[in-house]
């Protein structure tokens, strides 16, 4: 027996085609061909592991994972963007997903899919970038520098989470157990867990995710000072947007509209900011929940289109 309307949402998750299911099926993807290279190392007993200073790492970990030490980041300069696609094992990637899953849920209803693509790669070159700067300034980290890794998708979703809780501190979130809780309070805290385990475990994982929480509030507070600093960044969102998409079938042609003028255009969109700001005041006020059906459609397709 199985659920059947749990695997059907699942499915329709991933056919939806959306930036979101886009991320996480690449992740996967990345997972299950790591797998796969181990697997064929295993069958034609070809030594799978990599030495750092003593530690067996697997070869597509070696490749693939950012490291520390300036030098072996100048001999794999790509390591700074692949990290952030590569999970350690099962767990690490289930947990990452369904983190992933939830905050991106949460930031496409507000922020739109081309914010989301951008924070989550900005997000973990922030991380890569303040662990790497990290463990080559302060001296706890000098004997371990040469053979410290660091992977995951931890930093490029904290980034999400943290982006979307400032923009939208207020909004409550129902949790088994704890009931309703602001976003707010959920980021804090998993930002103070990931400050207080520094020194216990994973230095360098924590740190890496703290630089992906720094840059989600430092582009809210940019965005809300009208600061869009990701328009740079829409060509690699298109193309995310883009990925596995089928070519249409057949031609479709459209009718060309009469262009708005500039009063016409100006008029349209500050009615459109007008009802946007009126939406949010109310999440503010009420929670998400008590929106109705049409607002929370006309919500998601205005931050679609942004």
């Amino acid at each position: 027996m199985y659920n059947k309307p749990f695997l059907d949402n699942i499915k329709n998750f991933f056919y939806s085609r959306s930036i979101l299911s886009r991320l996480i099926l690449v992740n996967i993807i990345i997972f299950i061909l790591a797998n796969l290279v181990s697997l064929y190392y295993y069958l034609f007993k070809i030594p799978p592991d990599v030495s750092i200073c003593g530690i067996a790492v697997s070869k597509f970990t070696y490749w693939f994972a950012v490291p520390s030490h300036t030098l072996f980041l100048l001999q794999k300069p790509w390591t700074i963007f692949t990290y952030m696609f590569l999970q350690e094992n099962f767990f690490h990637l289930l947990f990452n997903m369904i983190m992933l899953y939830f905050g991106g849920i949460l930031f496409l209803q507000f922020l739109g899919s081309k914010k989301l693509i951008s924070t989550y790669i900005i997000g973990g070159l922030a991380g890569a970038t303040v662990y790497i700067l990290a463990f080559n300034f302060f001296p706890v980290f000098n004997e371990i520098s040469r053979c410290s890794v660091a992977l995951g998708a931890s930093a490029s979703v904290l980034a999400v989470l943290v982006a979307i809780a400032v923009y939208v501190p207020e909004f409550s979130v129902r949790l088994f157990l704890f009931g309703s809780i602001k976003l707010k309070y959920i980021v804090l805290i998993l930002v103070l867990i990931d400050i207080l385990s520094i020194e216990k475990e994973n230095p360098g994982g924590h740190i890496a995710h703290l630089g992906g929480a720094l840059w989600g509030f430092t582009y809210i507070l940019l965005m809300k000072k009208n600061r869009d600093i990701y328009s740079i960044f829409n060509p690699f969102g298109n193309f995310f947007k883009n990925l596995f998409k089928p070519k249409p079938k057949l031609k479709v042609e459209y009718k060309k509209e009469r262009p708005l003028t500039d009063d016409e255009y100006n008029k349209a969109k500050a009615e459109k900011q007008k009802k946007i700001d009126a939406i949010l005041d109310k999440i503010s006020k009420n929670g998400y929940a008590n929106l109705s059906k049409e607002e929370k459609e006309f919500l998601f397709s205005a931050n679609n289109k942004r």
